[in-house]
């Protein structure tokens, strides 16, 4: 436990330096069993989720980060297991004991080394229907992402939103929505000094959501329709 503690405090330091490239390691797992979903995950590649490193090297270049950069996603081998599922019941104790078993289910899956300080591991589970999907999470703690995700070819797109979301969630990154999703004035904001404020024209990448007025916004399409803004480039220590 206490190797486990430690190990997880360096990753939360190194994988915030920005040096060098953070490595993303993406392991897709069929969530329904379906053959329409296995097809899915069939087809996948690195040039996949090469639009999230395109996007956040652009949103890197925008706030002076020195790293040109800063993420290197590729795809790692296709889970058989599924992941703990978030407990409905979301109280301290559940939170973190649901924490301990997905971090262990992680280390079975994927097992940490040494040479991991620097590793994000997001578990995507695809899904073909289009039921309501589980809450996706990001930990800083073992820098894990999970990520639940259509296995649909015209959803891919909005599926790297979720994912590049979570993955910031790893380095730091807040939430900046409120209970009924929709973006928190300013943070929540691409653009909080824009004139008029609406509509905004890009969607914060930690709301998700582009606001057309206090009360209303709509999901953004990619990730081109997505921005960091400065209070999440200085939690994930993009500014001082």
């Amino acid at each position: 436990m206490v190797f486990l503690f430690a190990f997880s405090t360096h990753q939360q330091i190194y994988s915030r330096l920005w040096h060098e490239p953070l490595d993303v390691v993406i392991y897709p797992i069929n969530g329904d069993g379906t053959l329409e979903t296995q097809n899915y995950i069939a087809a996948l590649s690195n040039s996949s989720f090469a639009e999230i490193d395109k996007w956040i090297a652009r949103e890197a270049n925008r706030h002076g980060l020195a790293q040109a950069q800063p993420l290197r996603t590729v795809l790692g081998k296709s889970v058989k297991s599924v992941p703990p599922l978030l407990p409905e019941q979301s109280n301290i104790l559940n939170i973190v004991w649901w924490g301990l078993k997905l971090r262990y289910w992680a280390l079975r899956n994927t097992p940490d080394n040494e040479s991991n300080l620097r590793r994000v591991r997001v578990f995507v589970t695809y899904h073909a229907g289009e039921e309501t999907l589980p809450h996706s999470v990001g930990l800083q703690k073992g820098l894990i992402g999970v990520v639940h995700a259509f296995s649909l070819p015209e959803q891919s797109a909005q599926n790297n939103i979720v994912i590049a979301h979570e993955i910031l969630h790893t380095v730091g990154a807040t939430d900046k929505y409120g209970m009924s999703g929709t973006p928190v004035f300013p943070h929540g904001y691409a653009n909080p000094d824009r004139q008029p404020l609406y509509p905004q024209r890009h969607a914060e990448i930690m709301a998700g959501r582009i606001p057309t007025s206090t009360y209303s916004s709509f999901m953004a399409r990619s990730l081109r329709s997505t921005r960091i803004n400065e209070t999440t480039a200085r939690e994930i220590a993009w500014i001082k």
